[in-house]
């Protein structure tokens, strides 16, 4: 077996190239292991890399070193590859998948934990061909996430303060409604909506929870679909929403586990978030990813450590 890092050299706030690969070379010398290291040198790298290999045939674990969107390009290329796994290494800003792991998390910062830990399944989200595995996001919360690069390249614009001036222009904009069609497993709601999420995990946006019953490996998607609502509403709702509460407001928002699920926008392009990395296009279709992750990681680790079961029904309207 042949162990892979794949390094992303821009993740996070400072470069850990230098530690990450001194961690593959200590693996390598006290188990003997044949590891390679592999350094990212753009967006869509990890995904080639990670693709060329898995197609060999060989069997393979691959470790993610970077944040969630290295996560996803490398999920991406083992889907549905059983002779391939993969676990990831966190040196990325957010790191919101490994949040699922609850108390086990931090033991995903050392290799020695990982490298023959117990393999496990994990579902996936398709969205338009393109794979997730924690939330697709469409909408105000997706707006944002993807302006905050933007906002970062000012410089008295970094890290948080990059994040609230986005947070700000986009709640003022005229793009902070949608006329959207969206249709859940065959039923068509048409009107305005703020966003909609699709979750297999629980975390994203930094430590948003949209939903606190997503488990990633039980075929099942959760997805929250919140109605256009007065900018004062949606501050007063978005601290519900972002502690998994929002079914409390059966109104405005409307909880489901539909397996297929549409977005059409009549007006514009639709700015969609997958684990953190934006695509836009008129017309979204999100359904259960066919392709399972397989996924290594500490001994006992569960990816549905923090999730939990709400007894009331789900809001609709």
């Amino acid at each position: 077996m042949r162990h892979v890092f794949i390094i992303n050299p821009a993740a996070g706030k400072r470069d850990c190239t230098a530690q990450l690969l001194e961690m593959a070379k200590g693996l390598e010398a006290r188990h003997g292991l044949a590891v390679e290291r592999i350094l990212t040198r753009r967006p869509g790298h990890a995904w080639e890399a990670a693709s060329a290999l898995a197609r060999t045939g060989e069997d393979l674990r691959f470790y993610a070193c970077g944040g969630d969107g290295t996560l996803s390009e490398v999920a991406n290329a083992v889907a549905g590859v059983e002779s391939a796994a993969m676990t990831c290494v966190p040196v990325g800003t957010g790191n919101d998948f490994l949040k699922n792991f609850g108390d086990k998390a931090p033991l995903f910062s050392d290799a020695e934990n990982l490298w023959d830990g117990p393999r496990f399944p994990l579902d996936a989200i398709d969205c338009n061909g393109r794979l997730a595995l924690t939330v697709a996001c469409s909408g105000f919360d997706a707006q944002v996430a993807d302006s905050v690069h933007r906002y970062g390249d000012f410089p008295l614009l970094k890290g948080q303060a990059s994040y609230i001036a986005s947070l700000a222009v986009n709640f003022f904009s005229q793009s902070f409604r949608h006329r959207w069609t969206v249709t859940l497993d065959g039923e068509r709601l048409e009107g305005e909506f703020i966003l909609a999420a699709v979750c297999n995990g629980r975390y994203y946006g930094g430590g948003f929870v949209p939903t606190r019953e997503a488990r990633m490996d039980d075929g099942l998607l959760h997805t929250i679909l919140v109605r256009a609502v007065s900018r004062p509403t949606f501050l007063r709702l978005v601290g519900a929403y972002s502690r998994g509460d929002g079914w409390r407001y059966p109104g405005i928002v409307r909880c489901s586990t539909a397996r297929e699920i549409t977005i059409e926008s009549r007006e514009g392009d639709i700015v969609t978030c997958l684990d953190g990395e934006s695509v836009r296009g008129s017309r979204v279709d999100i359904r259960l990813s066919e392709r399972r992750v397989g996924f290594f990681g500490p001994p006992g680790c569960d990816p549905n450590a923090t999730a939990v079961s709400r007894p009331a029904a789900a809001g609709v309207y």
